[in-house]
């Protein structure tokens, strides 16, 4: 036998052995431990939706079986929950974060770094679902159509910035000249969607179209709300079909489109899961191979199936690889699509 068939073999033979015994090692740590997923928002939204699926299903794809319990901590579009992953919880990979994904690209878009955290330090575990968003309006407001809303003021809710409740809208209002009044404030979209209801606001934008139909279902048989405009680059299938209107076909130039296909590329991270820096790295691939793993799972598919909600899974390194190419966008495009956000 040469010498560079003994070597192949002796390789061969040690790589499988470093995998079990990194795999043996998580099984070790996990065993009899408690898995914390912080959704950033408040309950009953569609991020607190996708954390409780997740956590119902992630332990038996994880070494060791851990058991999950899911903990709400809502604030400055989710940049309380950031900081407290990145400085406070554990870094022992026992506290996965569910993140906004505005709070991703907030360095990109704002100008403004964190002091408390770095979003391009988290180690990124996987995406649950690449999202459509929307603007929506009540049946009994005046406006009845995206171009109307250019002519006729539209009172719609939001959170804080950063988040898309808010930053979407104005977005649509700086560039392209939509006639929005936004109340922000709201601690998430539960609440705007409350205030909607009240008639506290007519509309909000910037939010999720498979959270927002599968929670509030009766909403759109019944016709009390409808979609005013979809704020993404293709838009959603079934909504395409209905006819409902992409915001980047009121754009007047060229450069107006860059600039909305830019801020809608975010969409990519629509539910992003984090754990910190300083995770071991085979605790780090445990946990996404175990995300993609349960994303996959029949039983959840089911799950998510029986209660409407979309499910498309991004790995947690194409996830990292994407955030790379974003953050690439030539200063120029960033700046003005920082100006196109910024509460004038």
């Amino acid at each position: 036998m040469t010498a560079a068939l003994r070597l192949l073999g002796l390789l061969l033979l040690l790589f499988p052995a470093g995998s079990a015994l990194a795999q043996d090692s998580v099984a070790q740590f996990y065993k009899g431990k408690t898995i914390t997923i912080i959704v950033s928002s408040s309950p009953g939204g569609g991020y607190d939706l996708y954390g409780r699926m997740i956590a119902r299903h992630i332990g038996k794809h994880i070494p060791g079986n851990p058991s999950l319990i899911v903990s709400n901590m809502p604030g400055a579009a989710s940049n309380v929950a950031a900081a407290h992953i990145y400085n406070v919880a554990p870094k022992d990979g026992t506290v996965i974060g569910a993140l906004f994904m505005g709070a991703v690209v907030e360095p990109l878009f704002s100008g403004r770094v964190r002091p408390t955290h770095d979003m391009s330090k988290f180690n990124y575990i996987g995406n649950a679902n690449k999202d459509v968003y929307v603007c929506l309006v009540r049946a009994d407001a005046p406006v009845k159509s995206f171009g109307e809303a250019l002519e006729k003021e539209l009172i719609v809710g939001g959170t804080a910035e950063g988040a898309s409740t808010r930053d979407f809208p104005e977005l649509l209002k700086n560039l392209l000249g939509a006639r929005f009044k936004i109340v922000a404030g709201y601690p998430g979209t539960r609440q705007i969607n409350l205030a909607m209801e009240r008639g506290e606001v007519q509309g909000g934008c910037g939010q999720s179209w498979s959270s927002v139909s599968a929670t509030y279902p009766t909403w759109f048989k019944e016709g009390k709300i409808k979609v005013l405009a979809q704020e993404d680059s293709h838009g959603y299938p079934e909504l395409n079909k209905q006819g409902i209107p992409l915001t980047r076909d009121f754009a007047k130039t060229e450069e107006q489109r860059q600039i909305l296909d830019l801020i809608y590329s975010q969409t990519v991270f629509g539910r992003p899961y984090v754990v910190g820096p300083e995770v071991p790295k085979e605790r780090v691939d445990a946990l996404r191979r175990a995300f993609m793993a349960t994303l996959n799972d029949p039983e959840l598919k089911a799950e998510a199936k029986r209660i409407e909600l979309d499910v498309d899974a991004i790995g947690g390194e194409e996830l990292q690889a994407q955030l790379a190419k974003i953050y690439a966008t030539p200063p120029a495009i960033v700046e003005k699509a920082r100006r196109a956000i910024a509460v004038k």
